[in-house]
């Protein structure tokens, strides 16, 4: 009696698994309909000696709203990366494919002051970088 009810039982549940399951015929779930914009953050000076604390965020907006935003850990000037290591993020951004959209970042220097990066992306382009040599 208990294959009975197994049998049905282990049927359904494939069912409602395989039927959920949904298939891209051109890539990942991420590229439909989406852009990324990729932020990369370096610096090609020597700050070997430079023992300030910089605080670094990251921002996606349109014409209207802040898409994405998100912040670094703080770090010593020192201790930021060359060319070769760059510190790399990657954002998706959906159902804004006909917008521009403005993106970069944004840092604060301890006892210093706050400043920016900005550029943009334009409506259509699949791929943005945001390549930020810090001086």
């Amino acid at each position: 009696m208990k294959n009975f009810y197994v049998c049905p039982i282990a049927l359904m549940t494939l069912a409602f698994f395989a039927g959920s399951c949904k298939k891209y015929s051109s890539g990942s779930a991420a590229s439909v309909n989406s852009r990324k914009i990729r932020f990369q953050l370096y610096s090609s000076q020597d700050f070997s000696n430079n023992t300030y604390t910089i605080k670094f965020s990251i921002f996606i907006k349109d014409k209207d709203q802040p898409l994405y935003d998100s912040a670094f850990a703080p770090m010593l000037i020192k201790d930021l990366p060359d060319a070769n290591h760059k510190l790399v993020v990657e954002k998706y951004i959906s159902g804004y494919n006909d917008s521009d959209l403005v993106a970069g970042f944004t840092y604060e220097i301890e006892n210093v002051g706050f400043s920016w990066y900005i550029d943009t992306a334009k409506a259509g382009n699949p791929l943005k970088v945001i390549d930020y040599d810090f001086h």
